[in-house]
């Protein structure tokens, strides 16, 4: 039933009532689905096959096919049509695209930095030990 390339759609999540696509399926209760974005505004992930109601329709693809390759099978298939969704510009593939290289290709440089950043900072906990034993010997 949830096989690659079956067309499904989200039914729990922020992305619930949206059609998606299963790219590979990872073990029998998690799939791997993608929209594509640009497309259905579903973005790769894993997903609970509890989550994904599946339709009658297929597309064939690969395990583990690009987004553009998901697209070009939509486009062969006919789903833009029957599905009642909205063929992406070039544009807004070219955003989803860098979007996700975006997300792939974060620098360590920044994860080093904010580790120096803490470094630096004075640890203001002894001053307030001091101050909380001085008030008590006050008392």
């Amino acid at each position: 039933m949830f096989e690659t390339g079956r067309i499904c759609v989200k039914t729990a999540g922020r992305e619930a009532g949206k059609p998606c696509v299963i790219i590979k399926k990872i073990d029998s209760q998690f799939v791997m689905v993608t929209g594509p974005k640009a497309a259905t505004s579903v973005r790769r992930r894993k997903c609970n096959t509890d989550h994904l109601q599946p339709l009658m329709l297929k597309v064939d693809i690969k395990d583990d096919a690009a987004d553009d390759e998901v697209l070009a099978a939509f486009e062969k298939e006919g789903l833009y049509e029957k599905l009642k969704i909205e063929k992406p510009s070039a544009e807004k593939i070219k955003a989803a695209q860098e979007a996700e290289t975006a997300k792939i290709s974060r620098p360590p440089e920044k994860k080093e930095e904010k580790k120096e950043e803490k470094k630096k900072k004075p640890k203001p906990k002894k001053e307030k030990k001091e101050k909380a034993m001085e008030t008590k010997a006050e008392k």
